[in-house]
């Protein structure tokens, strides 16, 4: 139960990422977008490698940072605190033109609205609650009083039916949680490098690292409960074919 309420409030943590200014949580992000100059990348397929001074000239000396959540984006114009929202329109109504000359609140805009897809974590956090509610359904230690007057302390062996319920909620919600996460890491990955590409020598972008550990961890913890579960109901099958017997 313990691995259960750990994913699951991993997972809640992922799925809040920039959705407020609270401590730590514009630190949970899935892509940042931020301009910086360096040195440009020039590449023999590149048709036009002066478009990188045309882009640099237009940046001039903006500084503004866009991090894109599930739920929300947060931006920081000027190197102080962070402004979160998950309506990117009242966010770039708050900057001006030289702030964000390439518009990267709408490109981050473009990429939650487009790309980012939640809901598979959603339905994996609910199912993972159910199944903690069947967990705590379980049968624990009591005492009972054999033949001989004496006091024991027994366990019942839970019901199976129960059993494999929650196993395979549980296993959905892995399977929901996996494949949003190699979902997540796959876009967020691809999206970094097509923007720091576009704006070669005065964007870079980044893919946040806490969001990938979150949605990892989360789901090697539900993996763990369900090779439990599914580990329990063998053993307990085993048992009663041997005390049939």
């Amino acid at each position: 139960m313990f691995f259960i309420a750990a994913g699951i409030v991993l997972l809640s943590l992922l799925l809040a990422g920039c959705s407020s200014t609270s401590p730590g949580i514009p630190n949970i992000f899935l892509i940042s977008l931020y301009y910086q100059n360096y040195p440009p990348v020039f590449d023999p397929a590149q048709v036009d490698p002066g478009v990188t001074t045309a882009i640099a000239n237009i940046v001039g000396r903006a500084q503004l940072e866009v991090r894109v959540g599930y739920f929300g984006i947060c931006i920081n114009a000027d190197g102080g605190s962070f402004l979160c929202s998950n309506n990117a329109s009242s966010l770039a109504s708050q900057v001006s033109v030289d702030q964000d000359p390439l518009n990267l609140i709408w490109v981050a805009s473009t990429f939650k609205d487009s790309i980012v897809f939640p809901y598979l974590i959603i339905v994996a956090i609910v199912l993972a609650f159910i199944c903690f509610i069947l967990l705590a359904t379980f049968p624990g230690w009591h005492e009972e009083t054999d033949e001989r007057g004496d006091e024991r302390d027994v366990k019942p062996f839970p019901s199976r039916a129960v059993s494999q319920v929650a196993l395979a909620l549980i296993f959905i919600a892995s399977i929901f949680v996996l494949v949003s996460v190699l979902w997540q890491h796959t876009a967020s990955v691809g999206a970094s490098t097509v923007a720091q590409d576009l704006g070669n020598g005065s964007v870079k972008s980044g893919v946040g690292t806490t969001a990938m550990i979150l949605g990892w961890f989360g789901f090697a913890f539900f993996i763990l409960v369900t090779i439990g579960l599914l580990l329990m109901i063998l053993s307990i099958s085993m048992l009663d074919r041997l005390t049939d017997d």
